[in-house]
C-alpha cells in the first residue's frame, strides 16, 4: 500500500471511532448504555442491523467464494424478507410491550429462570465465538499488507474495537456503523466499477458476467431439492428462513439493535429496509468476485493468494519443488487463457455448439488447475504442519491491494475494518447486555445502583472483548470464515429459535418440558452435525422443529400438577 492508502486508510478509522465516542458521550446509566435510551430512528436501526450482519468476513470472503464456486451461497440470503415481515408482525411488539432489556428476560415470564438461562448460555457460547471470527478477519488484511503475524494484528483490531465500545456503549456501535454503511456502498460501487475498468476494452460488464457463467461461475439459483447441497433455493428459503428468523429475533446482538427503537413502528421500518437492501447488497458482494474471476482469465493470477504463506514456502528448502509447480500452473494458464479468447469470439458469434465444446474443455484446464493447486497446498503442508491452506480469504485482498489504483485501495481496506468493526461492537455490546441483565443483574446483584449497573456493563465489555480476541488468534483453522461463522450459527440458532416459537405459540407447554426439549434438540443438532448427514443450513430447521415436538411430548407426559 501506498503512503496515500494508509493516510485514508486510518483518517477514516479514526474519523468513525471519534464520531461515534462523541455521539455517544453522556451515557450515565444502564437504559442509555444498553438501549440507547431508546430514541433512534428507523433508518437508524435499519443500517444498524445491515452493519451488525455485514462483518469484514462478508467482504474478504463472499467474493472469494464466489470467485471459486459462483454465485450459488446468494440464496442462502433468500430467507432474509420472509424472516424481517414475521419478526415484524410478532417479535417486535411483544419485546416493545414488555420492555425488556434482552430478549431473554421474556423467557423466565413465559416459562422460568432455567430455560432463560440455558437460552442465553447457548447465546453467549455462539456468539461470544463468531466475534472473535470476525475479529480475526481484518487481521487477515494487516498480516498480509504487513508481511507480519496476524497474532500481532489481532490484538491491535481487537483492541481498538473494544475501546469505543466499552467507552459509548449501544449509541457508540449505531452511530459508528450508520456513518460505516455509507462508506461501505460507495466503497463497493467503485470497486465494482474499477474491476469492469480493468477488463481488457472490448470486454463490457455484461460479457464479463457471460465468460464468467460458461466457466460456472454464475449459477445463482439451484431448484434442486438435495439435503447434502449447502446452497439451494429451498435450503436458502426454508433452512435460511430459519436461522434468518432465529438470528434476527433471538439472538440480542440483533434485537438490542431494534430495542433501540423509539417506537414499534420505528423497529419496524428498520428491520423491513434490511430485508430489502440486504439480498441485493449480496448480489453485489458475489457479483464483484466473478468479476475478479472474469479479470484473471485474461491476466495470470497468483498460483496461491496468501502471499505470507507462498513467501514462506519461498524461502524454504522446497523452493526449487516451488519453481516446477510454477511451470504446470504457467502452462495451465496459457491453455485456459487461449479457450477463454476462443470463447469470447464464439459468444459474439453466437455458436451454440462452438461454446459447449470450449466449456468441456474449459471445465478439463480448471480441473488442472485444481491439481497443481492441491500439489502445492501439499508441499507447504510438509514445510510447514500449521500452514494456512485455504487462501479464498485472500482472493479478493490480493485484487485489491495488487491491481486497484492508488486511495481506492485504502478506501477498500477501510471498508474491510469498518464491517468489522460495525459488526464487533454490536456483538460486543449484546454480550455485555446479556451477561448484566440475565446473569448479574438476577443473580448477584438484583438491587443495584444506575452507576453500578453501568460500570459493570463496562466491565462485562472489556471481559467479552478478552475473550473473543483469544479466539480470533484460532480463527486461522476454521477455513472459509463466512462458512465457519454460518455453521456454528446453525448448530445453536434452531434451538434457540424453536424455544421461542413454543413460547409464542405453544401456549400448554411449560418451562421444564421447554427446558428438557431445548437440550435434547441441541444435543441431536450437534450429532446430526458430526455425522454430516444434511447441509448445515437445514440444522435450523431441525432443531426449531425438535423442540417443538419435545417439548409437546414431554408435556404430555408430565403429571396434570405440573400442567397447572
Amino acid at each position: 500500500m501506498s503512503l496515500i492508502d494508509w493516510i485514508v486508510l486510518f483518517s477514516t478509522l479514526l474519523l468513525i471511532v471519534s464520531y461515534g465516542i462523541y455521539k455517544s458521550r453522556g451515557s450515565s446509566n444502564i437504559d442509555g448504555y444498553l438501549l440507547g435510551n431508546k430514541t433512534l430512528p428507523w433508518y437508524h436501526i435499519g443500517f444498524s442491523v445491515m452493519a451488525t450482519q455485514a462483518s469484514a468476513i462478508t467482504f474478504l470472503s463472499a467474493p472469494g467464494l464466489a470467485y471459486t464456486s459462483g454465485m450459488s451461497f446468494a440464496q442462502f440470503y433468500f430467507g432474509v424478507p420472509l424472516a424481517m415481515i414475521v419478526l415484524s408482525i410478532t417479535f417486535v411488539p411483544i419485546f416493545h410491550r414488555m420492555r425488556v432489556f434482552t430478549a431473554y428476560e421474556y423467557l423466565e415470564k413465559r416459562f422460568d429462570v432455567k430455560t432463560r438461562v440455558f437460552t442465553a448460555f447457548l447465546f453467549l457460547i455462539q456468539r461470544g465465538v463468531s466475534t472473535g471470527i470476525t475479529i480475526y478477519a481484518p487481521s487477515v488484511i494487516l498480516s498480509s499488507i504487513l508481511q507480519i503475524d496476524a497474532t500481532y494484528t489481532t490484538l491491535f483490531i481487537g483492541c481498538l474495537v473494544v475501546m469505543y465500545t466499552v467507552w459509548g456503549g449501544t449509541k457508540a456501535v449505531s452511530y459508528t456503523q450508520l456513518l460505516q454503511m455509507g462508506i461501505i456502498f460507495i466503497g463497493l460501487l467503485s470497486a465494482g466499477v474499477m474491476v469492469v475498468h480493468l477488463l481488457p476494452s472490448d470486454i463490457g460488464l455484461v460479457k464479463a458476467l457471460h465468460i464468467a457463467g460458461k466457466s460456472g461461475r454464475a449459477n445463482a439459483i439451484d431448484f434442486s431439492f438435495d439435503w447434502n447441497n449447502q446452497y439451494t433455493l429451498w435450503s436458502g428459503l426454508i433452512g435460511g428462513f430459519f436461522l434468518q428468523l432465529s438470528y434476527f429475533g433471538t439472538d440480542q446482538s440483533q434485537v438490542g439493535r431494534y430495542l433501540t427503537g423509539s417506537s414499534i413502528r420505528d423497529s419496524r421500518l428498520g428491520l423491513l429496509m434490511n430485508g430489502l437492501i440486504k439480498v441485493p447488497l449480496q448480489f453485489l458482494i458475489l457479483m464483484i468476485g466473478i468479476l475478479v474471476f472474469a479479470y484473471y482469465q485474461y491476466n495470470q493470477p497468483p498460483i496461491f493468494f496468501n502471499k505470507l504463506e507462498l513467501t514462506k514456502i519461498e524461502k524454504s528448502a522446497y523452493q526449487p519443488e516451488l519453481q516446477q509447480i510454477r511451470e504446470k500452473f504457467n502452462m495451465v494458464f496459457e491453455e485456459k487463457h487461449r479457450l477463454i479468447n476462443e470463447l469470447s469470439g464464439a459468444l459474439d458469434r453466437n455458436a451454440n455448439s462452438e461454446i459447449d465444446r470450449i466449456r468441456k474443455d474449459l471445465n478439463t484446464a480448471n480441473q488442472k488447475t485444481t491439481k497443481v493447486r492441491e500439489e502445492l497446498t501439499l508441499l507447504m503442508q510438509k514445510n510447514d504442519p500449521q500452514a494456512d491452506t485455504n487462501d479464498n480469504n485472500y482472493i479478493f485482498l490480493n485484487f485489491v491491494t495488487e491491481k486497484l489504483p492508488k486511495g481506492l485501495i485504502g478506501i477498500l481496506i477501510a471498508i474491510i475494518f469498518l464491517a468489522s468493526m460495525g459488526s464487533t461492537a454490536s456483538a460486543l455490546n449484546s454480550l455485555a447486555s446479556t451477561s448484566v441483565i440475565d446473569i448479574y443483574k438476577r443473580f448477584i446483584h438484583r438491587d443495584g445502583s444506575a452507576s453500578n449497573y453501568l460500570n459493570v456493563s463496562r466491565l462485562m465489555t472489556l471481559f467479552w472483548g478478552i475473550f473473543t480476541i483469544i479466539i480470533a488468534l484460532y480463527a486461522n483453522r476454521l477455513g472459509n470464515l463466512l462458512e465457519a461463522v454460518n455453521i456454528l450459527g446453525s448448530l445453536f440458532y434452531g434451538t434457540i429459535l424453536g424455544i421461542f416459537i413454543v413460547a409464542f405459540y405453544i401456549k400448554g407447554a411449560k418451562g421444564t418440558a421447554t427446558f428438557v426439549a431445548a437440550i435434547l434438540a441441541e444435543i441431536l443438532v450437534i450429532i446430526c452435525w458430526r455425522a454430516d448427514m444434511m447441509a448445515f443450513l437445514w440444522l435450523n430447521l431441525v432443531g426449531c422443529v425438535l423442540v417443538m415436538f419435545f417439548a409437546v411430548f414431554i408435556q404430555a407426559l408430565l403429571p396434570s400438577r405440573s400442567k397447572n
